[in-house]
């Protein structure tokens, strides 16, 4: 399995440094999702990384920014929304139905499928898929290496995603849960649970 891991939607002081020891610590693929912010404030943060690791880093927003960084792709929210005119490279999706993947696989290296559990990360965002329609689809071949589960993914449930057949796990509210951008300066315990997620993926 494959473990991506989706920045929180807003900035923060020690998030370079976070992001610069989670790829030490071997993160293949983090996706930067920065709903509603200016492009600057990104382009900031992308100048805080070393360019090293621009290749595993895919964008939600400012699509301009994967020409100019060398990033490894873009990000569309939606599995009908089209491309940026032009556009060539690597691109992933997100779906909201199982009904949606089998033609988003076709267009994309890759899709999210959301909402699997409530999401950690945003309330509102609460479970929309039950454990019998995940089966089912995964009978039927729709869940496969393509898809990756999201929402309210944790260490606890990497294991039911992967019986179920996906290829991966999009993790958000269960890793940046464990720091407090506002007040923390030490993010060891949020490493360490990265470690053991990145551990728990890969069997």
């Amino acid at each position: 399995m494959k473990l991506i891991i989706m920045t929180k939607p807003t900035f923060f002081v020690e998030e370079d440094k976070i992001l610069t020891t989670l790829f030490e610590e071997g993160l293949e693929n983090l996706h930067l999702y920065k709903p509603g912010s200016e492009p600057m404030y990104s382009e900031r943060l992308l100048t805080l990384l070393s360019d090293e690791y621009y290749k595993k880093i895919t964008v939600h927003d400012h699509f301009y920014l994967r020409e100019e960084y060398g990033l490894k792709g873009i990000h569309l929210n939606t599995a009908e929304a089209d491309l940026p005119y032009g556009y060539k490279g690597h691109v992933s999706r997100t779906c909201h139905a199982v009904a949606e993947l089998r033609e988003a696989k076709k267009r994309s290296g890759y899709v999210f499928l959301k909402t699997v559990y409530d999401s950690q990360s945003n309330p509102a965002d609460k479970q929309t898929l039950s454990y019998d329609e995940l089966r089912a689809a995964s009978r039927q071949g729709l869940i496969d290496r393509k898809v990756y589960a999201m929402g309210g993914m944790t260490l606890d449930n990497v294991k039911a995603m992967r019986d179920l057949g996906f290829g991966g796990v999009v993790v958000c509210g269960d890793l940046w849960n464990r720091f407090d951008i506002h007040h923390g300066q030490d993010y060891k315990e949020l490493i360490s649970h990265f470690v053991k997620l990145l551990k728990a993926v890969r069997g």
